[in-house]
C-alpha cells in the first residue's frame, strides 16, 4: 500500500522535511533512487538530454562504488546528487547509530547536502542525528509517486500516476532501478513529452540549504 499523492496532514507532521515547492514558473523537480546501474541509469541520463531536462539522482553509496563510471556520468550531465544511504536502509527497521553511519559512509563519497530515506521511513531521532552530523542536510521527501517500483503495475498506470497528479513545484518521485525499469521506460519519456508541451522545464534539487523549502 503506497499513496501515489502526498496527503498534506502528512506534510503537516513533518515539516521539517522537503515535500515540494512553489515555484509560479512550471517546473518540475525530478528525483531517480536506487541508482546508479548499467542499462537503466544511462537510459535515463539519455532521455533527460532529450528533454533538456535536468533532475537529482538519490544514489546507493554501495552502487556508487560498484559503478563509478556511470556515477560520473550522472554528474558530468549536470545533475544533482543526494545521498540514499549506503545500503539502502529502511529506518524504521534499523537502529539509529548504525543508521548514521551507513548514512556517513555514503556521504564520504558523495558529498551532498540532500538526502533521501529509502522507502520514506526515518525516525524522528534518526532525522536529528543526521542533521547533527551534517548541518546543512536537506531531507527530500517527494509530492507525486510514480509507483514504477510496483512490479504488479501496469506501466501505463504509472504513467497516469504522474500525468494526473503532477503539478507546478511537484517533486516526482522514480526509480533508476532494474525493478521499475519496464514501467519507467514507457513512462518517462511519454511524462517529459507531455510536460514539455504543456510549458514545464525541468531543475534539481538546489544543494545549498533553503529555510523555506516553497522558495525554491
Amino acid at each position: 500500500m503506497y499513496l501515489v499523492k502526498t496527503p498534506w496532514w502528512l506534510k503537516k507532521l513533518y515539516p521539517q522535511l522537503i515535500w515540494g515547492a512553489k515555484t509560479g514558473t512550471r517546473r518540475i523537480y525530478l528525483t531517480f533512487d536506487d541508482g546508479p546501474i548499467p542499462i537503466v541509469t544511462p537510459f535515463v541520463l539519455n532521455i533527460l538530454k532529450r528533454y533538456n531536462a535536468k533532475a537529482t539522482f538519490f544514489c546507493i553509496g554501495d552502487n556508487v562504488r560498484k559503478h563509478p563510471d556511470i556515477f560520473m556520468q550522472v554528474k558530468n550531465d549536470g545533475h544533482a546528487i543526494g545521498n540514499h544511504t549506503y545500503n539502502h536502509l529502511k529506518g524504521w527497521a534499523t537502529d539509529n547509530q548504525i543508521y548514521l553511519e551507513n548514512f556517513l559512509q555514503a556521504d564520504k563519497i558523495l558529498n551532498t547536502p540532500l538526502f533521501r530515506p529509502p522507502y520514506g521511513r526515518i525516525k524522528r531521532r534518526q532525522i536529528s542525528l543526521l542533521k547533527q552530523a551534517r548541518p546543512d542536510l536537506q531531507i527530500v521527501m517527494w509530492d507525486v509517486l510514480s509507483g514504477d517500483f510496483d512490479m504488479s503495475l501496469k506501466p501505463e498506470e504509472a504513467l497516469q500516476n504522474v500525468l494526473k497528479n503532477v503539478q507546478d513545484g511537484s517533486i516526482v518521485l522514480f526509480h533508476d532501478s532494474l525493478k521499475a525499469f519496464q514501467r519507467l521506460e514507457h513512462t518517462l519519456p511519454l511524462a517529459l513529452e507531455h510536460w514539455s508541451k504543456a510549458g514545464y522545464t525541468f531543475a534539481p534539487l538546489p544543494s545549498t540549504s533553503a529555510p523555506n523549502p516553497e522558495s525554491f
